[in-house]
């Protein structure tokens, strides 16, 4: 046979930009070889994809998979939607270079900033330390494609032991990271992440190892990073999480500068993730001019799918960390009874009842997370009669109805029912529709955030893209369906140094997804149980999704996993100098 797959009479849209076209899509060992009109006899296997969408497949740059991708190979729910490739161990922290006594202080950091279950990371297959092993461990055991970042915290760790948490590093030591860094951009590492946001703490209350660092540490590692002449720097800094100030602003630019490498970070445009981008955009477009004019590479991810998360006080949230008085419910009461307890004790419903709008916002004091606000939280479900007139109204709409205060709302209509009522967390307004599309649109915003592999237990963001499809291209007509799948793919393929992902020309991988423009959407998500030790996490399947296709190898065909196709998944390491 000519052809180990083709794909007929779709409509390609080749991820360069370009308007579709009806076209044949012609692969063999992996490689697309041919665009055009192919016979269906000459190829072993033909998918007819009449009148649906040939992409390529996503490109994601911000994920946390390294751990799961050692014991779940195909990044679900990423691959169900379309995703091809993903980028992990951003944040600061991966899961290599690790020694053997250092791994339960490194899956603490996950276990806390990315919500991860200590049960599922205690089903890892350690067999390695470096980072040179942890990545020959993945090659031929991926579904998809890979590349990781090297973390920070990680190279604080191995070369400074329990000191990373305590002090700066020495002159000697930061020249024992550089060398690590050598080490892990030889074996193909996607580059450096760090971070020094104020949210990133361990589980047991401790800022992370590369918030103790340096800016001089800091740039030390990124200088590294530039040697290399291939990869991108991720990184947080302090004022991603309240809106970025100047001194973190020229850092980043300074960073990009000296490195001569892409620094993606997260924040531009916005005091939190919960804000509209309207909320500071003004000022980071100038921002963003300014590193434009120097030739800063400066690259923010930006959430374009707005936030959707459930929970219960009786299944207890994370979502209330930066509200220390309501968080305690969650950390000292440990059953349903004792939190109903302390939530009918008139002294400690003083304590909660207007702490929700005055969050923590000093880090010495511990987590700043942004809290959901009354005006966009929700009844999502509830079975009494009395709370089910309320089901999808504010709890501010309801305290105003009520005449009380929408804390005391929450509460009352949480106890009615021995605290088992869903609350939603949704932050889709107007104004962030409005702000986050002016956002959007400029060349220095990058579409995604993801998380894909993190936060299980309250959200699945790995629906983005198919989300995006739906809203923003269809219903909403803001974006063409050629230029969106322009910036989900051949842009962060581009910026990450993956040349030849992100595009549907011949002679580039054959990652694809086919989909159904008219029917493609975030479809459904649930709560499983499906991780090692019967631990549980959200996860969701899109609608109108075809197929995903990983270096010729179709891996989901409507929304199931195949079991055909092996584990055609690469380890992706951005281009090398010749």
């Amino acid at each position: 046979m000519a052809y180990d797959l083709l794909i007929q009479n779709g409509l390609v849209v080749d991820g360069t930009g370009l308007p579709r076209r009806r076209s044949d899509v012609a692969i063999r060992d992996g490689r697309i070889v041919g665009l055009g009109r192919f016979d269906a006899a000459e190829a072993r296997r033909v998918i007819d994809a009449e009148d649906r969408i040939v992409a390529p497949g996503i490109v994601d740059p911000h994920t946390h998979y390294d751990p799961q991708l050692t014991f779940e190979p195909y990044a679900t729910s990423s691959c169900y939607h379309g995703v091809t490739s993903v980028v992990a161990g951003n944040c600061g922290f991966s899961i290599a270079p690790t020694r053997a006594d250092d791994r339960e202080s490194i899956l603490r950091i996950f276990a806390r900033v990315e919500d991860m279950s200590p049960g599922s990371l205690a089903a890892i297959p350690w067999g390695f330390e470096s980072f040179p092993e942890y990545l020959a461990t993945r090659e031929g055991h991926l579904g998809i494609n890979a590349g990781c970042y090297v973390g920070h915290c990680n190279l604080r760790r191995w070369v400074m032991g329990d000191a990373c948490y305590e002090r700066e590093a020495t002159e000697d030591e930061v020249a024992s990271m550089r060398a690590l860094v050598r080490e892990a951009m030889a074996a193909g590492a996607a580059g450096l992440s760090s971070t020094h946001a104020p949210t990133h703490l361990d589980d047991l209350g401790r800022p992370v190892p590369s918030r103790i660092a340096s800016k001089a540490e800091l740039e030390a590692l990124v200088r590294e990073v530039g040697a290399a002449n291939r990869g991108s720097i991720s990184y947080l800094p302090f004022s991603s999480i309240g809106g970025l100030d100047e001194a973190d602003g020229d850092l980043l630019i300074r960073l990009a500068l000296a490195s001569r490498l892409p620094v993606i970070t997260q924040g531009i445009g916005a005091r939190s993730k919960v804000d509209a981008p309207t909320a500071t955009w003004e000022h980071s477009r100038a921002y963003l001019e300014r590193a434009r004019s120097v030739g800063a590479g400066v690259y923010s991810m930006l959430m374009a799918r707005p936030f959707e998360r459930r929970f219960s006080l009786a299944e207890g949230t994370s979502l209330y960390e930066g509200v220390p008085a309501f968080h305690r419910l969650f950390t000292e009461a440990r059953t349903v009874e004792a939190r109903m307890a302390m939530l009918r004790d008139p002294a400690y419903r003083e304590a909660i009842r207007n702490a929700v709008e005055n969050p923590n916002r000093d880090p010495a004091v511990g987590p700043t997370l942004p809290p959901p606000h009354f005006a966009l939280l929700y009844v999502y479900r509830a079975s009494d009669p009395g709370n089910r007139k309320w089901i999808g109204h504010s709890m501010k709409e309801i305290g105003e109805a009520r005449g009380i205060a929408p804390m005391d709302a929450m509460v009352e209509i949480a106890l009615a029912e021995d605290l088992d009522v869903e609350f939603v967390w949704r932050t889709e307004t107007d104004a962030w529709r409005e702000g986050t599309y002016q956002a959007s649109t400029h060349p220095h915003m990058l579409l995604g955030t993801s998380d894909g592999g993190a936060h299980l237990g309250r959200d699945d963001g790995s629906e983005w893209s198919s989300w995006f499809l739906r809203y923003w291209v269809r219903e909403w007509g803001k974006w063409e369906l050629e230029e969106a799948i322009r910036q989900m793919t051949q842009q962060p393929a581009a910026l990450l140094g993956f040349v030849d992902r992100g595009m549907l020309l011949p002679g580039h991988a054959a990652d694809l997804m086919i989909f159904d423009p008219e029917r493609i959407g975030p479809g459904r998500k649930e709560f499983v149980r499906d991780f090692p030790n019967g631990e549980g996490r959200w996860s969701s399947r899109p609608e109108g999704m075809h197929a995903t296709i990983v270096n010729g190898v179709p891996i989901v065909i409507d929304g199931e996993l195949t079991d055909d196709g092996g584990l055609p998944g690469q380890v992706l390491r951005p281009v090398a100098p010749r």
